[in-house]
């Protein structure tokens, strides 16, 4: 890599995303397209696919890299917000609150599984905490958010992550046609998604492939999900500034934790929009537009996120931390939909 591309890198530019932002939206046109033609699989579930074939099929260049990233992470939170115009507070949240005490449950689940199964497989307390908070929380969003707290190796980072990444893949592939098979209603497919699938642009994209319906359900449901990275921060950093502070008699990881830093802001501009929305302050002639616009903003996030997916990477991270996100991606899974049993819902 020449020194223009690594200080694009760097200090990303507009002129410097444009190139990789380019070929997402070009790519993401496609995968429209191919979305309406087969409704079924939808543009999120195409985008994602075909972003993954250009990159390691093609390898894009470095020049690509700073819009591939911009789009996979700024232009997801666009289009979260952008769905934000679409839906009430009112019913925010009432799908917060209905929808809490199963993410609560699932949480629980993934924490404790990944503790046993982590014990049982040798893995040790570091990646086990970066694997059970993505999987239970958001992905590589939550990751990113404990790791300078716990403070792992980069080589434990880049395991969790692309192992986080490789069930998001999977899901945003298998969830939809299972709950066609389980004859899912669309509440019931969007609280399953909602709560068991890693990250956000995964749970919006199988979602709205399932139905629009499902997708509005399984949007506010992660979202709800998302902010509890805060209070889960919060006792890591509690606990790891206390063994800190035994073992060395200083706070050393405290003063590396910011509350600021970790908040998902997005979700606040989300319930900005939402709140427009229900003030009345929207004109409802611009509302179908703005849906359009959030569904492309989707597709084009999705195919980012696949085109800087490294599958070699992937296979390469080794088969117990894979086996470790496997066990605790299907133990949330199913005790998400076991809950919905118990109380009635499926």
């Amino acid at each position: 890599m020449n020194a223009p591309s690594i200080a694009a890198t760097i200090h990303p530019t507009l002129r410097s995303r444009a190139p990789g932002l380019l070929l997402a939206v070009a790519i993401g046109l496609l995968a429209l397209l191919l979305g309406r033609w087969a409704p079924l699989i939808g543009g999120p579930v195409f985008g994602i696919v075909l972003g993954i074939i250009v990159r390691n099929v093609f390898a894009p260049d470095a020049r690509f890299t700073p819009g591939i990233q911009f789009g996979g992470k700024q232009v997801l939170q666009w289009s979260i917000i952008a769905l934000g115009f679409g839906l009430s507070l009112t019913q925010v949240a009432k799908t917060g609150l209905e929808s809490l005490w199963v993410t609560l449950i699932t949480m629980s689940v993934a924490f404790l599984s990944a503790w046993l199964l982590g014990r049982w497989l040798g893995v040790h307390d570091k990646l086990k905490i970066l694997i059970g908070v993505g999987t239970a929380i958001c992905g590589g969003s939550a990751i990113a958010a404990v790791t300078p707290i716990i403070r792992p190796d980069d080589h434990d980072t880049a395991f969790a992550i692309s192992t986080i990444f490789l069930f998001n893949v999977v899901a945003v592939l298998l969830f939809p046609l299972l709950g066609h098979l389980l004859h899912l209603s669309d509440l019931g497919f969007g609280l399953w998604a909602g709560t068991a699938i890693n990250d956000t642009s995964s749970v919006v994209a199988a979602g709205y492939s399932y139905s629009h319906a499902a997708g509005d359900y399984a949007t506010i449901v992660k979202l709800t999900r998302a902010t509890l990275i805060i209070p889960v921060c919060l006792v890591l950093a509690f606990v790891v500034a206390a063994r800190e502070k035994r073992k060395h008699a200083q706070a050393g990881s405290a003063g590396h934790f910011s509350l600021a830093r970790i908040f998902p802001w997005f979700i606040l501009w989300f319930l900005v929009a939402s709140g427009i929305r229900t003030a009345g302050l929207l004109p409802l002639a611009i509302q179908p537009a703005l849906h359009m616009l959030a569904e492309f903003l989707i597709i084009v996030a999705l195919t980012a996120i696949g085109l800087s997916a490294n599958l070699r990477r992937m296979i390469s991270s080794g088969a117990r931390p894979i086996l470790l996100g496997l066990g605790v991606w299907a133990a949330v899974s199913v005790s998400s939909l076991l809950v919905q049993l118990v109380i009635g819902q499926l």
